[in-house]
């Protein structure tokens, strides 16, 4: 380790002198005086190495705890599930339902958390005896959420239940038609919702106004984990296991820790012990559609939490997007190996269309929002529109614009000429747009709309859109200046290119699994030498650093090769950068080889 020096230590003082990097930021030390106090605690109370005890102590981890947060427990971390309104009316119907072995329609989102939520009930209850069937709205003709026409059709088909995951909480005319036909409804929900609810046995959502459980950080598949520990204690409690074995739960842990990290909750409270023995279970015990999957991605075996989100993630979300929206969980439940290949590589194809069709309207976008901002500072949420761009792709659309102008953003699209948009946004760290959105249905600015504080999705009408871009900026304006102005990237060390070893990658993993709410370490490598820089997969960099000790670090920096960062590398060759960002084990050909996912750059010196 190069060491920490002055700048480890004042975190009050820029990180190497950088006040302004190539993005445009101040480097600033993660932890403050308490901070490195705590750090050293560790050390010397719990025999932690130096890095992980400053990883530790720059995320708030306290002394006392460090032992157990670096051992997640889930008999210790997993609350009662209980604790969450409406979740014993739940299990006591689901319970009714398993007892009858009564036909179960499982209403499904058409992402990766509404894939796994539908895989895990439907193979707890099937495994129980239930007939269970999955329906997955089309994206496109269909729209997120329950509609009264596949309601009537699985009442048709003999439903007495249907249980709604990862959507529900705001279907009330939906529900209503349930209602009316006889069959009952339970929802497994994790949305922002308003006090009003719709018509069910239970709405067991976390962010429920009334649910005081304290468990809002929850995705939708770790909600329905709960309902299905909730479900198997009903049972036990009625004696249904005593001539049959109880179903192990923990084996669904696979599809906990895919949903929760695809979803980008925080990675805090019980959704970090779900992810960490998730990627255990996936370590060791692949299901048949996941092996698939990972083997159509060029991926031996998933064991980190990028593999999920990068990997896995995007081709289960493809089904959805651009092709048939039932794809991915049908996928994770399938268990003949030959069918779960040719789902898999159905996915993997329809994930190359979604890149395509991605890059171009990312395009198109980009340049409404650059002739949007201008010279000046801009709109605090970008709103761009399309006639063209594919509705499965706008979600993404807005994540690229969020990324690249920091700030919150909506993609819609009128595709067709449609007077009716479909809409997806994204945002920044510290501006709730779920609230937003929500706040605009009530103002009768669009159709619909909800979401998260993260994310969210919506429909506007064509002759709204001024209105609603009036309406986000007013909203969102001081809490979007607010979190652009804080323009620091926050470093917990300083390393040179023969410190990045695999041993050291082995230690920081024992702090993680990182997402968010938990970030993953970034380490500076001051005045590392280019060896060389070149683009990559289009607008990618690959690069070698050398502190010139006689080795070299590999390095790469994603999505950036025509903006500021991307240059500094690529102008940079043979001469000296600070760079920063965060370590990752590039496995090739069976060998693990340290790499640098570079962050940002600055040059030595430049404090402008």
């Amino acid at each position: 380790m190069w060491g920490f020096g002055e700048d480890g230590r004042d975190a009050a003082r820029p990180f190497l002198g950088v006040t302004r990097s190539a993005a445009g930021r101040a480097w600033r030390s993660r932890l403050d005086g308490r901070a490195e106090g705590l750090a050293s605690a560790m050390v010397q109370r719990h025999g932690l190495s130096e890095i992980v005890a400053r990883v530790l102590a720059g995320r708030g981890v306290e002394c006392d705890r460090a032992s157990d947060f670096l051992e997640p427990s889930l008999r210790r971390d997993l609350p009662d599930p209980s604790s969450l309104a409406d979740m014993d009316a739940a299990a006591c119907r689901l319970a009714d339902a398993v007892h009858r072995a009564e036909p179960v329609a499982i209403f499904g989102d058409y992402d990766v958390d509404g894939a796994t939520s539908s895989a895990l009930l439907a193979s707890l209850l099937e495994g129980l005896g239930c007939p269970v069937r999955i329906y997955v709205p089309d994206r496109i003709f269909e729209g997120y959420g329950p509609n009264p026409a596949a309601i009537e059709t699985l009442v048709s088909e003999g439903a007495g239940l249907i249980v709604c995951v990862d959507c529900g909480s705001t279907s009330t005319e939906s529900l209503a038609v349930a209602r009316r036909l006889g069959a009952d409804v339970v929802v497994i929900d994790h949305h922002q919702v308003g006090v009003e609810l719709p018509p069910a046995v239970a709405i067991v959502n976390p962010n429920r106004q009334d649910d005081v459980s304290g468990q809002g950080h929850l995705a939708a598949v770790g909600v329905t984990f709960l309902a299905a520990v909730a479900t198997v204690r009903e049972l036990r409690r009625r004696g249904f296991f005593a001539a049959r074995r109880e179903p192990d739960l923990l084996t669904f842990l696979d599809l906990v820790a895919l949903g929760t990290v695809c979803d980008i909750v925080p990675l805090v409270g019980v959704n970090r012990a779900l992810v960490s023995k998730g990627l255990i279970t996936l370590r060791h015990n692949l299901r048949p559609g996941i092996r698939a999957l990972a083997e159509a991605a060029r991926l031996k075996r998933p064991s980190e939490t990028g593999h999920l989100g990068f990997l896995l993630g995007p081709r289960i979300n493809a089904g959805g997007r651009i092709g048939d929206a039932g794809l991915g969980a049908r996928l994770l439940t399938c268990l003949d190996p030959g069918e779960a290949a040719a789902i898999a590589a159905t996915l993997d194809r329809l994930n190359a269309e979604r890149q395509a069709i991605e890059a171009e309207a990312v395009a198109e976008a980009v340049a409404e929002a650059e002739a949007e901002i201008g010279a000046g500072p801009g709109p605090a949420v970008l709103l761009a529109s399309s006639e063209s761009w594919h509705p499965g792709v706008v979600g993404l659309v807005a994540a690229r614009l969020k990324e690249r102008f920091e700030r919150p953003a909506v993609a819609v699209t009128f595709e067709g000429g449609s007077d009716l948009g479909t809409a997806s946004g994204r945002s920044i760290t510290g501006v709730d747009l779920g609230a937003a959105v929500r706040a605009a249905v009530e103002a009768g600015i669009l159709v619909k709309g909800g979401g998260h504080a993260m994310a969210a999705g919506l429909t506007v009408a064509r002759e709204r859109m001024a209105e609603l871009r009036s309406f986000l900026d007013e909203r969102l304006g001081e809490a979007t200046t607010a979190a652009r102005a804080d323009r620091t990237m926050l470093l917990d060390g300083a390393l040179t290119e023969s410190a990045a070893t695999a041993a050291l990658i082995d230690a920081l993993e024992r702090a993680g699994p990182y997402g968010p709410g938990h970030p993953a370490p970034v380490f500076a490598f001051p005045s590392h030498r280019v060896v060389y820089a070149e683009r990559a997969g289009g607008n990618h960099v690959r690069a070698r650093l050398s502190a010139g000790t006689g080795g070299t670090l590999k390095a790469i920096a994603f999505r950036c090769a025509d903006g500021p960062v991307g240059r500094a590398l690529l102008e940079g060759r043979g001469r000296p950068l600070h760079v920063a960002g965060t370590l990752c084990l590039d496995t090739w050909q069976g060998a693990a080889t340290p790499q640098l996912r570079i962050l940002d750059a600055a040059v030595p010196g430049d404090r402008v």
